[in-house]
């Protein structure tokens, strides 16, 4: 039977992509953000968050901290890689979040699974005129030119089938829209953990972002269960990866959410996970929900924190809570 031997999570922020002389022009961007959710659970101004903020808060947005924060998190993301090429994959199975990429108003499932035969990675269109700083960082997400991946398609289409005998009504997509790449959650996997192998994909897509129906932590961690057990019950002998993409804490950092997670994470703590206040898991934050879906399928194997980062940006407090997380 195939099993899943390997766990991962990584973030995937800009910041990891982009030079950290240039992290203070990704703070302009948390300036004009009118909806910043705090570690209270509660959405404030730039503005009203400043005023929250111990002034000491400064002494973190040195240039000598941003370069040591931005080297631990390319140490944190070699990390990842070289247990990614040491675990010796026939898939991976990758849970992100679409933020508005594919899924629209029109259509926003709650889950998703992709099974075509291969699936497209597209450069982000960048305008002249775009921020140094999203110029810098585009890099993170997609190569230069357009890389269509090979898809574990017979394995995803089984995990969807398993899925649904197990109560898990998910949508299924054997393609993107026309011109589309992947979701930058995905991309970022195959660029900056996999690169250069392409080992074959699962790409299950959680709604942590868009209210009404953003998955609760409980659902998501029983769904990474089911993840797990379709997987098993699959009849060819594979070595099966599962990684999440996205968070920890962002646009505001809270190291305490962070920290509880991780801490969850090393002790099997499942209680703790699926009972997170939903109001802190909001925005950026979110993000976190596809961890607690990977803990899920990864809850016989043994958390390992390789690194946790957090990567202040501003007098405000913003930036991104960047954890680096194996499970084996």
């Amino acid at each position: 039977m195939a099993n899943i031997v390997l766990g991962m999570g990584t973030p995937h922020s800009p910041q990891l992509s982009t030079p950290p002389e240039l992290w203070s022009e990704h703070a302009k961007r948390d300036m004009n953000n009118p909806a910043l959710h705090a570690p209270d659970g509660k959405v404030y101004t730039y503005e009203q968050l400043l005023d929250m903020t111990d002034p000491a808060m400064e002494q973190e947005l040195t240039p000598e901290k941003f370069a040591a924060r931005y080297e631990a998190c390319q140490q944190g993301i070699a990390s990842l890689s070289v247990a990614f090429a040491e675990a010796n994959l026939d898939a991976l199975i990758i849970m992100g979040n679409d933020q508005q990429e594919q899924f629209h108003d029109d259509n926003m499932p709650a889950l998703a699974a992709y099974w075509g035969e291969t699936i497209k990675n597209v450069p982000p269109h960048v305008p002249e005129n775009a921020p140094a700083s999203r110029k810098a960082s585009a890099w993170g997400w997609a190569a230069d030119r357009e890389i269509d991946y090979p898809v574990q398609h017979r394995l995803s289409l089984h995990v969807i089938e398993s899925l649904m005998e197990e109560q898990f009504d998910v949508a299924h997509t054997r393609r993107l829209p026309q011109g589309m790449g992947m979701a930058h959650a995905f991309g970022f996997v195959y660029q900056r953990i996999m690169a250069p192998q392409q080992t074959p994909t699962i790409p299950l897509m959680i709604n942590t972002y868009y209210p009404p129906n953003q998955v609760t932590p409980q659902r998501c961690y029983e769904f990474g269960r089911a993840v797990r057990r379709a997987v098993e019950s699959w009849d060819e002998d594979l070595r099966v990866g599962v990684i999440a993409s996205g968070g920890l804490s962002h646009f505001v950092v809270d190291e305490n959410l962070d920290m509880t997670t991780i801490d969850a994470f090393r002790n099997r703590d499942a209680d703790t996970l699926c009972n997170l206040p939903r109001e802190k898991l909001n925005s950026g934050n979110s993000e976190i929900r596809n961890w607690i879906a990977a803990a899920g399928a990864s809850e016989h194997l043994n958390a390992r924190l390789l690194d946790y980062v957090p990567c202040y940006r501003s007098p405000a407090g913003t930036g991104c809570g960047m954890g680096f997380v194996a499970w084996e």
